[in-house]
């Protein structure tokens, strides 16, 4: 896995958790084959076999159901049961973002927790691009692993569309072998 790679797919991931699915997102996806292989068989076919419009409604509506309506990607929520968001430098996330040089600033963007899966995902990426392999490392180990893995096998049982349902499977899967290309020290295959 090279990072190239990896700074593309922790980018995605990111838009993807980031909120709905806009009609560029859509039209972008739809006209990228290659990253819809990625994904999975049935999105590839589904998006290949729907119009833009359709998909459109469907994605969003299934959306909203997993990730607003039933729970939210949201680390504290996921592994605390009183769904309270720590602000600032009490927020774990957001301890590790300042002690890596990440500056969120909270007022730029519409997610309201600063480790919301997307930002999350967005730190990774950052990371990636900043080359620092032991802070991707322990970030896997104190956040992701810790809550995301579990927490995206849990939610493909909500999917009611074959692109969410991929996207549960995939990062799963992409976050499993990220891991182990760090494990072994970030060497190229």
């Amino acid at each position: 896995m090279n990072n190239e790679y990896r700074l593309y797919i922790y980018a995605f991931l990111s838009r993807v958790m980031s909120n709905i699915a806009d009609r560029r997102f859509i039209h972008d996806l739809k006209n990228n084959q290659q990253m819809l292989e990625i994904i999975g068989e049935e999105t590839k076919q589904w998006f290949n076999e729907t119009s833009e419009e359709e998909l459109q409604e469907a994605l969003n509506v299934d959306y909203t159901s997993m990730f607003f309506l039933n729970t939210q990607p949201v680390e504290s929520f996921v592994l605390d049961a009183k769904n309270e968001t720590l602000v600032g430098l009490q927020n774990p996330a957001m301890a590790f973002y300042f002690k890596h040089g990440f500056e969120l600033n909270m007022d730029q963007t519409e997610l309201m927790a600063p480790d919301h899966l997307s930002i999350e995902l967005a730190f990774m990426q950052t990371m990636v691009y900043r080359n620092e392999l032991s802070g991707q490392l322990e970030f896997m180990n104190e956040h992701l692993f810790a809550w995301a893995i579990p927490y995206m096998l849990g939610m493909k049982s909500m999917a009611m569309t074959p692109f969410y349902r991929d996207i549960c499977d995939f990062m799963v899967e992409f976050l499993v072998a990220d891991y182990e290309f760090l494990m072994t020290g970030g060497s190229h295959e």
